[in-house]
């Protein structure tokens, strides 16, 4: 299988991304089927979330897109086996302003992950359509939306897919979407429901068929610094976690 890069995105804080692109690339990743999970938000919660101290921490992400250091120099193991993290902190907000003057500014990640041998590399994105996501993008085969079971879930998807579409346009023309996951839903409510309608309504069959459900379980798991397979493996959001795994890897295939 050729090395599949995707990007988990969403402009809009708090709708379940870095929970989204930790907990899949634990899922998917195993000794026979290495991942790599890229930490391109300067809040670094990726990074905190799998056990890593953000202090001090180098080199990171920021270092790899300025050329400074290599993807290799970069990433570390983490305690998941197969799972390997390329680590960020607050630097990498710095890394918006110095990439402007460079040549080819929008392919520092893609010139990065030119040679990696992770059978997936999964992005965790920033919470804005900047220099950083614009690199994810251009460097991603297919993306990932996480939409938040709330009252303005789909406001900005406009702009955000037509970014992707700019995107696509200029830089990357075999990007795709490869599906729109429900986060943080809950059955009791009609609104939950009203948000799946109109997500389906609007994307089809790249609506996942998994949602991802409202779970302390799943919330607390960062605090601890693990994965929720690590946390509580049999929570309804470990459930949900592997379920959206097999999905992915099956779209992909």
């Amino acid at each position: 299988m050729k090395q599949i890069i995707i990007a988990v995105i969403n402009q809009k804080g708090g709708v379940g991304k870095t929970t989204t692109a930790v907990n899949l690339a634990a899922q998917l990743a195993s000794d026979k089927t290495p991942v790599l999970l890229i930490d391109l938000d300067p809040q670094g919660n990726a990074t905190s979330g799998l056990g890593f101290s953000k202090d001090g921490l180098e080199p990171t992400t920021y270092e790899m897109l300025l050329g400074q250091a290599t993807l290799d120099q970069v990433v570390r193991p983490t305690n998941r086996e197969g799972l390997y993290i390329a680590p960020a902190n607050s630097n990498l907000a710095a890394a918006e302003i110095e990439l402007v003057p460079m040549m080819q500014r929008e392919l520092a990640l893609r010139n990065a992950l030119q040679i990696s041998a992770y059978t997936y590399v999964i992005i965790d994105c920033p919470p804005a359509l900047g220099l950083l996501t614009i690199n994810a993008l251009s460097a991603a085969d297919t993306i990932i939306m996480p939409v938040q079971a709330e009252y303005y879930a789909l406001e900005g998807l406009g702009q955000l897919l037509a970014t992707v579409q700019r995107v696509k346009q200029a830089l990357n023309p075999s990007l795709d979407l490869l599906g729109v996951v429900l986060t943080m839903y809950d059955k009791r409510t009609s609104l939950s429901e009203q948000v799946m309608d109109e997500l389906s309504n609007h994307f089809g069959d790249k609506l996942f068929k998994t949602v991802i459900p409202r779970n302390v379980r799943l919330a607390e798991a960062p605090s601890f610094g693990k994965t929720i397979f690590e946390h509580d493996r049999w929570s309804k959001g470990a459930r949900a976690y592997k379920n959206l795994a097999k999905e992915v890897s099956k779209r992909v295939n």
